[in-house]
């Protein structure tokens, strides 16, 4: 007759190993996002950034970069021998702009993907801004409209 072996049973109360926290980033809250871009001319330039460094530059966490270069497949950034993506100046512009299409203008992956691709990308940032200042012209017309009705009360 063969026994089997059933395997020791597990002790509810044990305590495992706490871990140790991770220590908190440092956050510069004098600096945005949008104020660490690098700069556009001079001699201290960088041709190509890292992922890591994007990131940092737009605010925008390196697996949603990832993410959207299967959405945007025009956006894919360059790749070195070893497999890191090296994104130039033009593509930190692309992902900015997304990021306001999709954070500010409340577009749609699909709606953003839509815009860019019809409008191509230098004349959808035109457009975007364009469109943020006509929202602006809007609101102030209503405000006054409504400002004016009060008055008349």
């Amino acid at each position: 007759m063969s026994a089997k072996r059933t395997p020791p049973a597990k002790n509810k109360n044990a305590r495992t190993p706490a871990r140790k926290p991770r220590p908190e980033p440092e956050l510069n809250l004098d600096e945005s996002p949008q104020d660490a871009a690098p700069p556009q001319s001079g001699k201290g330039e960088k041709l190509y950034y890292r992922i890591g460094e994007v990131a940092k530059l737009t605010g925008i966490k390196p697996y949603v970069l990832r993410y959207w270069e299967s959405e945007f497949r025009w956006m894919a950034p360059q790749k070195s021998r070893s497999k890191q993506r090296l994104y130039r100046r033009k593509d930190i512009d692309t992902i900015l702009l997304i990021k306001k299409l999709l954070y500010e203008e409340r577009y749609t992956i699909a709606g953003a993907r839509k815009l860019l691709r019809e409008m191509g990308v230098g004349k959808a940032s035109e457009a975007v801004e364009v469109k943020t200042l006509d929202h602006r012209a809007e609101y102030r017309r209503i405000k006054d409209e409504l400002l004016a009705i009060r008055a008349a009360l």
